[in-house]
């Protein structure tokens, strides 16, 4: 065998290596994809990305073809470099050209091609698209074959063949795409998928106005208290009852009350003709299916009943949006009638205040499993009645009980979070 022979069997050995590389190359990246990236792709009218979706709707057919493409390349290979180690070095070539076959074809037919498709499987899938199309439709009847026999031995095990359907995320997967979305997603964006997200895992209840905490109207006061309370408050909706909240006769709307009083017809009977029916919602309900529910019923304002019919407390649709969106103000402590900032930096809270609020407000992490209150936690806790002056540590934050009554704490001072423990949340 001369030098031209010798270097032409040689190109036609590194063409078919090429050849290898392309088949587990592409079969690693087309398996990489991200299917709801392809999908989006797609969807906007990307040619590789429909095609590549295409190709991955019957992976049984890709996987003949590549399997059929790459086998016959390495059975060539191996047959082609086995001629040469013989025609090179005789007997022994056999040998040289297996070790050397078998290196060769690792490195530069499977692990170096494989592992630039998983790093870049977009730049490599797509193009390789282009020729898989045609290449399918072009061995279509010896793939078909293929798959006929393969699928047979499939079914009889048990194993569906049919078309691949994308697999819902679930929420906990899509928690961790937002989480890992980066500087695609601003961070406030972030943290407002992710409350979303949280809805279904919280109720009513978590975040209710507690009772003893709910202002109304009370129809038995003397009418010029009504009206100055009327005339003071910073809310927009107000429950109206006779003595207590368990005598609740309806929701008032302030402003058809300043229509009343401008027209100078307000007194009792108009206040309670312009009543709307109270509407009630079962404390386990959960915040997502609560926003549907104030939708549906076109309400903003409802009273929270446990399984007996007992009103434990009040929701609003901007208590909800506020689990979504955060708080609306850019101070929420000056706004809140709970927390109080002090001088020094600490706060001076109210016992009865929501974990879920204190660390909406003020951006703390005190734990929401369990206790739905401070005072809850501070019990929680202890496991004891606390003395005023008594201090706790909790998830770093230093509390200092500063008023107890009715087996209560009422008052609490607080302090931001400790620095180590600022640290080792990060």
């Amino acid at each position: 065998m001369n030098a031209t022979q010798l270097g032409l069997l040689g190109l036609l050995l590194l063409l078919l290596v090429m050849v290898s590389a392309f088949f587990s190359g592409t079969e690693t990246a087309l398996m990489s994809l991200n299917r709801y990236r392809l999908r989006h792709l797609a969807e906007s009218g990307h040619r590789g990305a429909i095609l590549a979706q295409k190709l991955l709707s019957k992976p049984d057919r890709l996987i003949g073809l590549i399997l059929l493409g790459n086998n016959l390349a390495n059975i060539l290979i191996t047959q082609l470099a086995t001629y040469l180690g013989y025609a090179l070095f005789g007997d022994a070539g056999i040998a040289i050209a297996t070790g050397v076959l078998t290196f060769g074809l690792l490195i530069f037919a499977e692990v170096a091609p494989k592992t630039l498709a998983a790093l870049h499987a977009e730049r490599v899938a797509f193009p390789a698209a282009f020729i898989y199309v045609p290449l399918l439709k072009l061995t279509y009847p010896l793939v078909w074959f293929v798959n006929l026999i393969a699928n047979s031995i499939l079914k009889a095990v048990g194993v569906s063949t049919d078309d691949v359907e994308s697999q819902p995320i679930s929420r906990e997967e899509l928690r961790s795409v937002v989480n890992q979305a980066g500087g695609l997603i601003p961070k406030r964006h972030q943290k407002m998928l992710l409350a979303l997200l949280d809805l279904d895992k919280e109720r009513v209840e978590d975040i209710m106005v507690p009772r003893n905490e709910i202002v109304g109207i009370d129809l038995d006061e003397p009418w010029d208290e009504i009206l100055e309370q009327l005339e003071q408050t910073p809310y927009t909706r107000l429950p109206v009852y006779h003595g207590d909240i368990d005598h609740v006769v309806g929701i008032i709307h302030i402003r058809r009350i300043f229509k009343l009083a401008q027209a100078d017809r307000l007194d009792k009977e108009t206040l309670e003709s312009e009543l709307r029916a109270p509407y009630f919602i079962p404390e386990s309900t959960t915040l997502n299916q609560q926003l549907l529910n104030f939708q549906a019923e076109r309400r903003r304002i409802g009273l929270v009943v446990d399984e007996y019919g007992d009103i434990q407390g009040l929701v609003t649709l901007e208590d909800l949006l506020e689990e979504i969106v955060g708080e609306f103000t850019t101070d929420p402590t000056a706004h809140s009638r709970s927390i109080h900032p002090q001088p020094d930096g600490s706060y001076i809270i109210d016992g009865s205040i929501h974990i879920r609020e204190l660390n909406r407000v003020l951006g703390w992490r005190l734990p929401t499993k369990g206790a739905r209150t401070l005072n809850g936690l501070i019990l929680e806790y202890l496991e004891m009645i606390p003395e005023p002056g008594t201090s706790v540590l909790i998830n770093g934050y230093p509390l200092e009980i500063v008023q107890t009554k009715h087996n209560a704490v009422r008052t609490v001072r607080a302090q931001p979070q400790l620095l180590k423990y600022s640290q080792k949340k990060k």
